[in-house]
């Protein structure tokens, strides 16, 4: 009884390993995932949407070739390694555009997002997931663009959200517009603890966060290091509460995960209707500015309403 027992033990263990590899090639060959994982300076094994990204098919694949293969230069080759380690020791991934070379000899520009597969082994295989930036990165250079987006986020800038606002400040249509303040609790602690670029990262997924919890026709701005705006139209006050909860529950629930680095953090909100008497642009902001600092001195994580009839000093929320 023992001996079979013992005996049954690695053949187990090795049924295991096959269904995990099995997995691991099925999720290569279907996930619309351009993944490849990587040993030193060779692609060990890559999946299909990787070898098709770079100009390879049933007939030739990435798989055990020299990474150099996909890079327009040596110098360029080097130059990742470089960072990557860099990155890799500093207990972050390496998170950078690259210029790359298809099999064809065209070339494009890649999201390379690199990380270790063991962090205890950050010289060991390592996972790339890339993806093709070449017409945003285009359309980021392009004159129209920078003026009306910030560059880390992505999203618009200051300008373009007083732009926007204008057009409903003073307006004599009928339909409600909103207006949010959304000011990141102690960010400064975040910055100390991790430093600037983990910071950056944090903002930039925070914002990228924020779009998919409005609307299509809603705009989300970046209006300084740590604040964002949210321009509702047609979105009353009252929806406009509901919708300010939802995102301050949502930065609550946000989890930045950077390599080796965690954390969180809240942010309280402000919200505001447009009204007649708030004639400028600048009442508006400062209206909504208004409710988030009072909802910052009840102790943050929370929202508060800018009640238009009774001025600046009345909040609800």
């Amino acid at each position: 009884m023992t001996q079979q027992s013992s005996q049954s033990k690695p053949e187990s263990a090795d049924h295991n390993g096959e269904l995990i590899a099995a997995r691991m090639r099925a999720l290569l060959v279907r996930a619309p995932l351009a993944a490849g994982f990587v040993q030193g300076t060779r692609f060990e094994v890559v999946s299909e949407h990787f070898n098709h990204l770079f100009g390879h098919g049933d007939d030739t694949d990435l798989s055990g070739q020299d990474c150099r293969a996909v890079h327009v230069s040596d110098t360029a080759h080097a130059g990742m390694l470089e960072r990557q380690a860099a990155a890799f020791g500093a207990g972050r991934p390496l998170d950078e555009e690259v210029e790359y070379v298809r099999r064809d000899g065209s070339r494009f520009w890649g999201r390379l997002q690199a990380t270790p597969v063991h962090w205890d082994a950050p010289s060991g295989e390592a996972l790339w997931i890339v993806e093709d930036v070449t017409a945003a990165r285009q359309l980021r250079l392009q004159p129209t663009w920078t003026a009306k987006h910030d560059p880390l986020t992505e999203l618009a800038n200051r300008r373009e959200f007083e732009r926007r606002l204008s057009e409903h400040v003073g307006s004599r249509r009928h339909e409600p517009v909103s207006m949010l303040w959304v000011d990141v609790d102690r960010f400064k602690e975040v910055i100390q603890s991790m430093g600037p670029e983990v910071a950056d990262h944090f903002l930039y997924g925070l914002g990228q966060m924020l779009v998919t919890k409005v609307r299509a026709s809603d705009l989300v701005a970046r209006m300084e290091k740590d604040c964002f705006a949210v321009l509702l139209p047609d979105c009353d006050q009252h929806y406009a509460s509901i919708v300010a909860e939802k995102l301050r529950s949502s930065i609550a629930a946000y989890r930045l995960r950077w390599g080796l680095h965690r954390t969180r953090v809240k942010a309280c909100v402000g919200v505001v209707q447009i009204h007649p008497s708030l004639e400028t642009i600048e009442a508006v902001i400062g209206a909504s500015t208004l409710a988030c600092a009072e909802a910052k001195a009840a102790g943050g994580d929370s929202v508060r309403v800018f009640v238009s009839s009774g001025g600046y000093e009345q909040l609800a929320g």
